[in-house]
């Protein structure tokens, strides 16, 4: 009961907050600008370079909407007096930090639903051809990845002890795996000593990234595996079964999972170490 009470709290404070709309005007503006570009291509198997290309820049931006939005909220619960106020109450850290995960994902769903729903009609408008499977694809592909960087933000938010602390984590968090990962993978793997260890690397590298799974994997379900080489035979085969999606939805929610619990107990830490 806690948990949803502090999820009501957190949609009412969110739809109240002008950083909300100021996320929607640029989300919306922006997908309706890249699936314009992606509706002007026509599509094969349900992937181009277009494709592609639509979901890079997706990751660019989703990753940091979600990690300034949940990063913020989170911390200015401490910065702000409201946890002290709140913690009077019986509720537990991680009953606040699953209400606040909650609120927030029901805010950034709403978001993003908005956002394609309007995108679908104007490139309608525009006689341009997007099919509705591509445009489910992008959805969901958007809607797995600003679910996990939001459990990630819960986690930034909670170890900060105050918003500037946690766009400076939000931020680096974003530069070091979206922006940075693929030098820091080459660099990586240059430093092997042999070539039978660069593959399971690549693959435990590519599984510490959420981003880079997520992208890996829904590219490799719509039948494009075949982009990424020798290296992910045996991804591909996996990916494209039934247990290759149970094997993901697990991962997932571990990340969902670990992310709030750790935050969780370093806030909980941090409560009793202020407390003595």
């Amino acid at each position: 009961m806690h948990i949803l009470t502090v999820a009501r709290r957190e949609i009412k404070l969110g739809f109240r907050n002008s950083w909300t709309y100021s996320f929607l005007i640029l989300l919306t503006i922006f997908i309706i600008g890249i699936l314009l570009l992606q509706s002007s291509v026509s599509t094969e198997h349900g992937y181009t370079d277009m494709t592609g290309t639509v979901m890079n820049m997706t990751l660019y931006l989703l990753p940091l909407i979600t990690l300034l939005l949940g990063g913020f909220s989170t911390s200015v619960e401490k910065e702000d007096g409201q946890w002290g106020l709140l913690s009077t109450y019986p509720i537990s850290v991680y009953s606040f930090l699953w209400g606040k995960w909650l609120g927030l994902a029901v805010i950034l769903l709403t978001m993003l639903f908005f956002s394609f729903g309007l995108a679908g009609m104007i490139t309608l408008l525009f006689g341009q051809t997007l099919s509705i499977q591509t445009l489910i694809f992008f959805w969901l592909f958007s809607i797995i990845l600003a679910l996990v960087y939001l459990s990630i933000s819960i986690f930034i938010g909670s170890i900060a002890k105050n918003r500037w602390q946690a766009l400076i984590g939000g931020i680096t968090v974003w530069f070091l795996t979206i922006i940075a990962w693929p030098l820091l993978m080459i660099s990586t793997l240059s430093q092997l000593p042999s070539y039978k260890t660069i593959q399971p690397a690549l693959q435990i590298l590519t599984l510490l990234n959420p981003a880079e799974f997520v992208r890996v994997f829904s590219i490799m379900r719509i039948g494009a595996g075949s982009a990424f080489g020798a290296d992910y035979d045996q991804w591909i085969t996996w990916a494209t079964s039934n247990n290759g999606l149970l094997a993901f939805v697990l991962i997932f929610i571990s990340w969902i999972l670990l992310a709030i619990f750790v935050g969780g107990f370093i806030w909980n830490r941090s409560d009793k170490n202020g407390s003595n």
